[in-house]
């Protein structure tokens, strides 16, 4: 019903059998832990009314394959896509101006994806643990990447940094355990690496 403005927190947590989701127009936020452990689940529709996606929101949907978000989110919450295993593909709308903490973590069938150059910020184990992840480009209005960002993503082989980086440091453990990254450019604005930023890495 066009009623609905919001989907409560665990609203629908632990519905092994929900299949698909379709939000109607009047939903604005989809709160914490709404469709986490929802593993039947494999397709959902957001519409461009929601702004704000809740921590742990599909939390450990595996069934997830694809997720677009619209360009009305401005937020996603810590682990919010978080051990999505069968999730591939991840489309980032320009309202996204920061990945927050273990975001999507433990996605090991990611492949790629694209960040907007409106983002920011990458938190604290964003991408952690995604070992399907071949490349990763980052947009030069990246200005911090937090400890561990990338840490354990095995197959990433490429990571780019867009010309006129305004990227200062990398924090701890970035990019540790990427064991098939075996080079990297860093950009000139580098002033500072964290301890253990490749350590694991095939340099």
């Amino acid at each position: 019903p066009n009623s609905v403005t919001s989907i409560g927190n665990s609203a629908f947590s632990y519905c092994s059998g929900l299949t698909s989701v379709t939000l109607p127009n009047s939903v604005t936020s989809i709160g914490n832990s709404a469709f986490s452990y929802c593993s039947g689940l494999a397709s959902v529709t957001i519409p461009n009314s929601v702004t704000s996606i809740g921590n742990s929101a599909f939390y450990n949907c595996s069934g997830l394959t694809s997720v677009t978000l619209p360009n009305s989110v401005t937020s996603i919450g810590e682990s919010a896509f978080s051990y999505c295993s069968g999730l591939t593909s991840v489309t980032l709308p320009n309202s996204i101006t920061s990945i927050g903490n273990y975001v999507f973590s433990n996605c090991s069938g990611l492949t790629s994806i694209t960040l907007p150059n409106s983002v920011t910020s990458i938190g604290y184990s964003a991408f952690s643990g995604c070992s399907g992840l071949a490349s990763i480009t980052l947009p030069n209005s990246v200005t911090s990447i937090g400890n561990s960002a990338f840490n354990g993503c095995s197959g990433l082989a490429s990571v780019t940094f867009e010309d006129n980086s305004s990227l200062d440091s990398i924090g701890n453990y970035v990019f540790s355990n990427c064991s098939g990254l075996t080079s990297i450019t860093l950009p000139e604005s580098i002033t500072s690496i964290g301890s253990g930023a490749f350590n694991g890495c095939s340099f």
